[in-house]
């Protein structure tokens, strides 16, 4: 094995990556050392690509960044104690956490307080290696490729919001038709929702969605009035749960409006600032508001696992595959709206 290896790094503080050459990392005791095969591109790399307040406050440099990745074991540290091998095709969960802390210990992992991300705040998985602890890693079943591992994390993010409320038999909105709305307004219709509407001004997307989750009812909300919409489907009162992924206030107002009394909305998008909100609204509502953070380790791994097994296709998410020499490409392409998921192929340059 060679001693350096290619890499993204953001190397000082300000806009962009750059392609390096970095040491290959050595497993530490508890660790196993990942020859990565592919990379994807997710919307906090480009919230470090642009260098944004958030980006300035929580990653030092320098810093390899990427935490989607898909790739197999080529080495294992020597108090490793889970069944794992050499060869082994992996991925990762990114969320390293402290297993001494009270959420872990409590047996609520993806709540510790202490928790740092592979690509964040520790050395990341944009380079031909990456280091992750043995406790952290998924294997990846033979019929899962390489792309669709390296897409599990963000799609772990829409099964862990659609798993807040019951969608079997109900009518569900989805605000936001990013990589992850669109996965979750899939995995919605999977579990069964009776109606499933994603909303969204981007119409690549929401067209990009019609080949992510058939059937789905997309709206451009610059275009068609959402309660147009509603009577077209006949929803008579309301959206019984919201599934906010965008962040938007405009988007969040939406679910607010839209919901039934009593109804339930999650929220994995983050507001790029404080927004105000009517209280009252959904006070008198009587509406349930749950915030989701990241996946819960490792139920959402094993449910996400278990819909791919079950027929859920991810393919027509990516749509471009790049040799890591053409990363600039790729995250103009994201940093556009006009893509789904970027894929960075580590076997090969371009």
């Amino acid at each position: 094995m060679s001693e350096t290896m290619k890499a993204l790094a953001k190397t000082t503080p300000g806009i962009g990556l750059e392609l390096i050459d970095a040491p290959v990392p050595e497993a530490g005791p508890e660790d196993v050392l990942i020859r990565v095969h592919r990379t994807a591109v997710c919307g906090t790399d480009i919230h470090i690509w642009n260098w944004d307040e958030w980006s300035q406050k929580n990653v030092p440099t320098p810093m390899i960044t990427g935490h989607e990745f898909a790739g197999e074991i080529v080495a294992i540290g020597k108090e490793v104690d889970r069944p794992l091998k050499i060869g082994q095709r992996v991925s990762a969960e990114g969320h390293v956490i402290d297993l001494n802390s009270e959420a872990a210990r409590a047996g609520h992992f993806h709540l510790d307080p202490k928790t740092r991300g592979i690509g964040v705040n520790r050395q990341g998985a944009f380079a031909e290696f990456v280091v992750a602890p043995a406790f952290n890693v998924i294997e990846l079943p033979d019929e899962v490729p390489y792309e669709i591992g390296s897409i599990l994390d963000p799609f772990g993010n829409a099964v862990h919001t659609a798993q807040q409320f019951d969608l079997l038999g109900e009518d569900v909105l989805v605000t936001g038709a990013g990589p992850i709305g669109m996965m979750a307004a899939a995995v919605a219709r999977h579990a069964g929702a009776r109606t499933v509407v994603l909303t969204d001004i981007n119409d690549f997307r929401l067209d990009l969605a019609q080949k992510v989750a058939p059937g789905v009812r997309t709206v451009n909300t610059t275009k068609e009035d959402i309660h147009d919409v509603m009577k077209e489907l006949g929803l008579k009162v309301g959206f019984d749960v919201a599934l906010e992924m965008s962040g938007s206030p405009v988007a969040f107002k939406q679910c607010v409006d839209t919901l039934i009394m009593g109804g339930g909305m999650a929220m994995l998008g983050i507001p790029g600032k404080p927004m105000e909100t009517d209280w009252g609204a959904i006070i008198l509502k009587a509406l349930t508001i749950k915030g989701v953070y990241g996946r819960e380790m490792f139920t959402t791994w094993r449910k996400m696992l278990g819909l791919l097994k079950a027929g859920l296709d991810l393919s027509p998410l990516i749509t471009h595959r790049l040799g890591y020499a053409d990363y600039r490409e790729g995250f103009e392409a994201m940093r556009s709206g006009q893509s789904g998921k970027v894929v960075l192929d580590w076997d090969k340059a371009a």
